[in-house]
């Protein structure tokens, strides 16, 4: 793995509080985190344009929306792991990551909110051209979680493909400029007993943020999908926030990265994970299915939504007279499950309404002003009010 991808040399340099310096370490994670920003920009303004939203307002709305993301992601970032920080400073040292994905979601909504209320703009319209970008986002930094090798999962079975477990392979990497010696997953099994500490490499573990990267893939192709064929406003967005609950919810069964936080209350694994996952289903088969358009394929999917539930008991289930294995859902699990169930309550009464009235479910809500700057393509932001 690539926690640093280069160093940009110094001439020895003295600065204050930190002393010498030969060269600054440029972190993977900082760099797609970078990236995923500029192709969030580009992505996000090109499809609020196509949709007649005021290019400007929308400018500053991204600018905004990313500032909010980042701090509420690494304020739930540090609430769910106190104990890594030992100082106020180190509140503010991104080197490694810890940037919370639902922080980061939750913040962005509540900046947008707050900026487009003030604009007299509806929120929804512009939700819908967001959140393609937040799932190239997830695709690309990702891969920074993975350079860097937080966010890992759990030891991968024997049996697994040989290239799986290579590529689920994290090196114990010794660098200064790395808050600490050796990667999560080398220290996660040292930690834990499962390896010495001679050891030069961790266990073969399943690379869970590959997973969620494709994951990222998936949604931006999906959303793109969903909005060719939108009914209503804000269906991409209730599209997104629904389907990434719901693979996100899979994906932290894999995790095993002692960072996500958890909520009290427990039930034996073989009960909470299938009777959660039938909550999704019954989302998706009531409300979510409506997009597909095909009696035969609607209730085909409707079906196969059932069948994770089903999996999950059978492969979770203990054997005869063993004890059952507790769990507790993680931080990120709870709110993906809250969110993706009542996005699907949302979804559903927002399609009814669409289907009674078509035409006000698609329209914008844009003021005058800002109605007329859009039409003329000048993009500028409507009057203070």
């Amino acid at each position: 793995m690539w926690p640093v991808l280069f160093r940009i040399p110094l001439p020895g340099w003295e600065l204050p509080l930190v002393g010498k310096v030969d060269a600054i370490p440029i972190y993977s994670y900082g760099v797609m985190l970078g990236l995923s920003l500029v192709v969030g920009w580009y992505l996000t303004l090109g499809l609020a344009q196509k949709d007649g939203l005021p290019r400007e307002t929308m400018a500053n709305n991204y600018v905004i929306t990313a500032l909010t993301a980042v701090v509420a992601a690494r304020l739930l970032y540090v609430l769910t792991n106190l104990d890594e920080f030992d100082s106020f400073a180190t509140l503010f040292s991104f080197n490694r990551g810890g940037l919370a994905v639902y922080g980061g979601f939750l913040g962005g909504f509540v900046g947008s909110y707050g900026y487009l209320r003030v604009k007299g703009l509806r929120l929804l319209p512009w939700a819908d051209v967001a959140v393609p970008s937040l799932a190239s986002g997830l695709a690309i930094t990702r891969i920074g979680c993975y350079l860097f090798g937080c966010d890992f999962g759990k030891p991968l079975a024997e049996t697994a493909p040989g290239w799986l477990k290579t590529v689920g392979t994290f090196p114990r990497w010794e660098d200064a400029a790395l808050p600490t010696s050796g990667s999560p997953a080398w220290l996660r099994h040292v930690t834990t007993g499962q390896l010495e500490a001679t050891a030069t490499a961790s266990l073969p573990v399943h690379p869970t943020q590959l997973y969620e990267s494709l994951l990222g893939v998936a949604l931006v192709v999906l959303l793109l999908w969903v909005r060719k064929r939108q009914r209503f406003r804000g269906q991409v967005f209730f599209m997104f926030t629904f389907a990434y609950g719901a693979g996100r919810f899979l994906l932290e069964i894999l995790r095993d990265d002692p960072e996500r936080g958890s909520l009290p209350g427990s039930l034996p694994q073989h009960v909470f994970v299938p009777l959660c996952l039938l909550l999704f289903a019954g989302g998706f088969g009531i409300a979510i299915a409506r997009v597909i358009e095909n009696d035969t394929r609607r209730w085909i999917a409707r079906a196969v939504a059932l069948l994770p539930a089903v999996v999950a008991y059978v492969m979770l289930r203990p054997v005869s007279f063993a004890a059952p294995v507790l769990m507790q859902l993680s931080t990120s699990q709870f709110i993906g499950l809250v969110s993706g169930v009542g996005t699907a309550v949302a979804y559903m009464v927002y399609d009814r309404a669409a289907q009674a009235h078509p035409e006000a479910a698609m329209d914008l809500g844009l003021p005058a002003a800002v109605d007329r700057d859009a039409d003329s393509g000048t993009g500028a932001s409507p009057p203070d009010s």
